[in-house]
C-alpha cells in the first residue's frame, strides 16, 4: 500500500469502499442468502470461483494471463442473483495465487464484487430469472446472460487497467490494441462457462461444475504448451541474435530494433498476427548470415577489396542457409534473404526490383538502415531520427519501397522512436580507420580494385 502513488491509494479505496457498501446492501436485503437450501450451491460456487482465481489461464496475447473465475461469478448471477454473486467475487481475497500481496486480493475481490453485482441488476433488468433454470426456459436466459456477460466483462477491464494507470503512472498499457482485442475475445468466450454450469446445474447439480473445470483445465495445459513453445523459438532467436553482436561492437540491440521497427510498419500495413510474429523473427536474424562471413572483413579498417565486399555481399545467402532448417520462421526466410535488395534493382544478392522483392524484405530494408543511421558506429555518432527520416525519404523510390517508407513515418508519428543509448567505443589504436557499415545508405563502404 505504501508503495502506491496517492491517486492509486484514494481509487483503491474508492473502489474496496463500494463493494463493501454493495454486499452489506446485498446480505441486509437477501436474508435467505445464508438459508440451508442455497448455502450447498453458493459454496460450490465459490470454491468453483477460487479454484479458477488460483490458477490463470494464459491467453493467446503475448505476456498475458487471465483468471476464468468470472465464469463461475457469471454463473452466480443466474443460480443466486447479483448479491450472491458479489459475495462469490468477493472471496478472491482468499486466493491461494503465489506471490500475490494482499493489497491486490482486496482490489481483485472488490472489483469482482462490483462487477457482478452490476452485470446481476443487468440480468435481473432484462427479465432473467434468478434460481436452477427449467429446461424448457433455458432460452430465456440467454439474451439476459448474454449482456451481464457483456457489461461484466468490459467493467472488468476497465477497473483493473485504471488501477495499473495510477499504480504505474503511466499513461498507456502494454498491450497494443490488437492484443487488447483479442484479450476481450478471449474473456467473452470464457464467460460461456458460466452459462454452461447454469445450464448443467438443473440436471446433474453441483457435478456441473467439475464438468467445465475439465475443458477450463485442458485449455489452460494447451495454452501453456504453446507458450512454452513459443519461449523456446524467441530463446533459440536471442541466441542467434547475440552471436551475431558479438562479431561488431557497434551493431549490439540492432537485431531487436530491426525487429521492432519491421513490426511497426507491418502492423501499419495491417498484417495479421501470425505474420508479425514472423516479422519480427525476420528483423531479429535479418543479419545471422554474417556468422558465414569472416570477422576480419566485418570489421576491416578502411576500404574492402572486390573479394571482400563480395563476402559481405553474400551474408544474406548465409543466413538463408544457417536458418533453413528452422521450420518455425516461415516467410522469415524472404527477408532475410533479400533485405538488401534494391527498389531500383541495384541490389543484392539477386538485383531484384520493384514488387519483385518480397514483401517482408523491403520492410526490413527500411527498418534496417533507419536503425543504422539512428545508432553510433565508429565513423559518426547517431543521427536524429528526424534527419534518418528525411533519407528515407530521399532513398524512396530509389532504394527504398516508397509504401514502407510511408507506413513507417506513419508508425513513427504514433509512437515515437526511441533511439538506443550512446554507445562508449572501446580504445582506439593509433593507426585506426572508421569503419564503414553496409547497412547504412548515407555512408556506404568504400571497395578498391585489386587485392
Amino acid at each position: 500500500m505504501r508503495d502506491l502513488s496517492w491517486p492509486a491509494r484514494v481509487y483503491l479505496l474508492a473502489v474496496i469502499g463500494a463493494a463493501a457498501l454493495m454486499l452489506w446492501h446485498g446480505l441486509s436485503t437477501r436474508a435467505d442468502l445464508l438459508a440451508p437450501e442455497r448455502i450447498g450451491t453458493l459454496l460450490v460456487l465459490v470454491l468453483l470461483f477460487l479454484v479458477c482465481e488460483s490458477m490463470p489461464t494464459l491467453l493467446n496475447v503475448e505476456q498475458f494471463a487471465v483468471s476464468v473465475s468470472f465464469s463461475a461469478a457469471l454463473a452466480a448471477v443466474v443460480l443466486i442473483g447479483p448479491e450472491g454473486t458479489a459475495l462469490v467475487g468477493f472471496t478472491a481475497v482468499l486466493s491461494v495465487r503465489p506471490g500475490l500481496p494482499l493489497v491486490k486480493r482486496l482490489f481483485n475481490g472488490a472489483q469482482f464484487a462490483i462487477c457482478g453485482t452490476v452485470a446481476g441488476w443487468v440480468y435481473l433488468h432484462l427479465g432473467g430469472k434468478t434460481g436452477v433454470p427449467a429446461a424448457n426456459a433455458f432460452d430465456e436466459l440467454i439474451g439476459p446472460y448474454a449482456a451481464a456477460t457483456a457489461v461484466f466483462v468490459p467493467l472488468n477491464i476497465v477497473l483493473t487497467l485504471t488501477m495499473i494507470r495510477l499504480a504505474t503512472g503511466s499513461g498507456t498499457t502494454a498491450m497494443p490494441m490488437r492484443g487488447m482485442v483479442q484479450f476481450l475475445l478471449s474473456y467473452l468466450g470464457y464467460g460461456t462457462f458460466g452459462l454452461l454450469v447454469a445450464g448443467l446445474w438443473a440436471t446433474v447439480q453441483s457435478i456441473s461444475a467439475v464438468l467445465v473445470l475439465l475443458p477450463l483445465f485442458v485449455a489452460r495445459w494447451a495454452f501453456g504448451q504453446y507458450h512454452a513453445q513459443q519461449r523456446s523459438y524467441d530463446a533459440t532467436i536471442a541466441a542467434l541474435c547475440q552471436a551475431v553482436e558479438t562479431k561488431d561492437y557497434y551493431t549490439r540491440g540492432h537485431c531487436t530494433r530491426v525487429s521492432r521497427a519491421s513490426t511497426m510498419i507491418a502492423e501499419e500495413i495491417g498484417m495479421g498476427r501470425e505474420r508479425l510474429r514472423a516479422i519480427g523473427y525476420a528483423g531479429m536474424l535479418h543479419d545471422v548470415g554474417k556468422l558465414g562471413v569472416p570477422t576480419k572483413v566485418l570489421q576491416k579498417d578502411g576500404p574492402l577489396t572486390e573479394e571482400e565486399f563480395a563476402a559481405i555481399q553474400l551474408h544474406p545467402m548465409r543466413g538463408l542457409e544457417i536458418v533453413r532448417g528452422i521450420d518455425f520462421l516461415d516467410e522469415a526466410y524472404a527477408g532475410i534473404m533479400h533485405h538488401h535488395e534494391r527498389h531500383d534493382g541495384r541490389g543484392y544478392p539477386m538485383g531484384l526490383a520493384g514488387d519483385e522483392i518480397p514483401e517482408f524484405a523491403r520492410i526490413i530494408a527500411v527498418a534496417d538502415a533507419f536503425d543504422s543511421m539512428t545508432s553510433d558506429r565508429s565513423y559518426r555518432g547517431a543521427r536524429p531520427v528526424e534527419v534518418a527520416v528525411r533519407e528515407l525519404h530521399k532513398g524512396a523510390g530509389t532504394q527504398f519501397d516508397p509504401v514502407m517508407v510511408t507506413a513507417f513515418v506513419k508508425a513513427l508519428e504514433r509512437a515515437p522512436w526511441q533511439p538506443p543509448r550512446r554507445v562508449e567505443p572501446p580504445p582506439p589504436e593509433a593507426d585506426e580507420t572508421p569503419i564503414k557499415d553496409h547497412d547504412d545508405p548515407t555512408m556506404p563502404i568504400e571497395v578498391v580494385s585489386g587485392p
